[in-house]
């Protein structure tokens, strides 16, 4: 153990945990120990593990071909393009990456591009206090916790940080210079607390008003998450962009980002050499074909509702550990009472073998495959009690 990890970069704080293989929503470690994985690699294997439907399609793409590049028509990518749209339930536009991060980027890139028409420029996108949109220079910049700035600075000028959805009236209202506002319906990083509807649809039509672009971060919120394909469509919202990955594609690298805006680009404004290759959209055709089909069984929303009951059960057991429940749909987060440590509760939790995660400073966030059977899950929440209970937190 001692050798392991020598030769990479000390920026990830791991658990001692490895893992060798998968099934359903369980992982095996090195020595055949059994994990309820109740974080989905941060919300990424949507479909869970070992999922042999995803498995056949990824075997039959790479048997055939797994790359060309952007310079060629890729039926696949095509195909996802107009699979997107649909699900949306409005037109949109696809620009495919390979993460979240990416897509955020280019989100911002198109915001900049769009602000550049006119004789006025317009070019500073606002974001909201406690958001997280990506580690690279420009989604690290569009984050506004000062937390993951530090040793960055100085970060990208051009972004104006609200501190709420009603502060952002008043800064549209004093710069002329706003071209877009990026938002998360659901701030996977800063609690799990999913915003006010009814702010957001007011926000909607103000934007729409005063042509500024709504862009809307479902990087974690997305691809059925929150029991809708998009967090927007539960909030019944059309933005002009949405970007998306982690969950797409159930664990093969992919992002992208979705716009109403038909000439956003023009060849030679944005591109990426991996991004929308054969492999990884496939992987995506297949992830939304098994997810769409959860969803219109009505197995997706019977499995929401008894975690959910499950989280009410586990509050009302440890009402002095847990203030309430955050987020929505299988997006959930349990805030603590301040006095207790959260990284105590993570690392107890792995001990019992349930795989949980954090968000922020005070918040357990649970982001379980989206196949997750009931008794996966009440095997996770057995432990997790259990978990809390060692600790002897009173």
């Amino acid at each position: 153990m001692k050798k392991r990890g020598e030769y990479l970069l000390n920026n990830y704080s791991r658990f001692e945990e490895s893992f060798v293989y998968g099934e359903g929503a369980i992982l095996y470690s090195e020595d055949r120990k059994d994990y309820i994985d109740f974080g989905s690699g941060i919300g990424v294997s949507s479909v869970g593990h070992g999922s042999k439907g995803l498995s056949r399609a990824i075997f039959d793409q790479a048997s055939n071909l797994i790359h060309t590049s952007n310079l060629y028509h890729i039926k696949n990518q095509e195909e996802l393009a107009e699979k997107l749209s649909n699900l949306a339930g409005f037109k949109l536009y696809s620009f495919f990456a390979n993460s979240g991060a990416e897509a955020n980027e280019s989100a911002i890139k198109l915001a900049r591009k769009y602000g550049s028409r006119g004789s006025t420029k317009r070019w500073k996108i606002i974001t909201l206090d406690n958001s997280f949109h990506g580690r690279t220079y420009g989604s690290l910049s569009a984050t506004a916790q000062s937390s993951f700035h530090k040793g960055f600075e100085p970060i990208l000028d051009g972004f104006v940080y609200a501190k709420t959805l009603n502060d952002i009236q008043n800064i549209i209202d004093n710069d002329n210079e706003i071209v877009a506002v990026l938002i998360e319906l659901v701030r996977g990083e800063g609690g799990v607390q999913a915003l006010d509807i009814n702010e957001v649809q007011t926000l909607a039509k103000l934007l729409k008003s005063r042509d500024i672009l709504l862009m809307v971060d479902e990087v974690q919120s997305g691809v059925f998450r929150t029991g809708k394909f998009l967090a927007s469509n539960l909030y019944g919202i059309e933005p002009d962009v949405i970007t998306l990955a982690k969950g797409l594609a159930g664990g093969i690298p992919i992002g992208a980002m979705l716009t109403k805006i038909p000439d956003a680009f023009v060849p030679g404004d944005h591109g990426s050499t991996f991004g929308g290759n054969p492999f990884s959209t496939a992987a995506s055709l297949k992830t939304l074909e098994i997810l769409l089909d959860e969803y219109k069984s009505g197995r997706l929303a019977k499995r929401i509702d008894f975690f959910n009951s499950k989280l009410d059960e586990l509050v009302r057991e440890y009402p002095h550990v847990f203030k309430s429940i955050s987020g929505i749909g299988l997006m959930r987060g349990l805030p603590l009472d301040s006095k207790i440590d959260l990284m105590s509760i993570v690392k107890s939790a792995n001990n019992e073998r349930v795989l949980t995660l954090k968000s922020g400073n005070n918040t357990l966030r649970l982001l379980p495959p989206l196949t997750i059977s009931e008794k996966e899950i009440e095997t996770g929440f057995q432990r997790l009690s259990q978990a809390i209970a060692l600790l002897n937190i009173c």
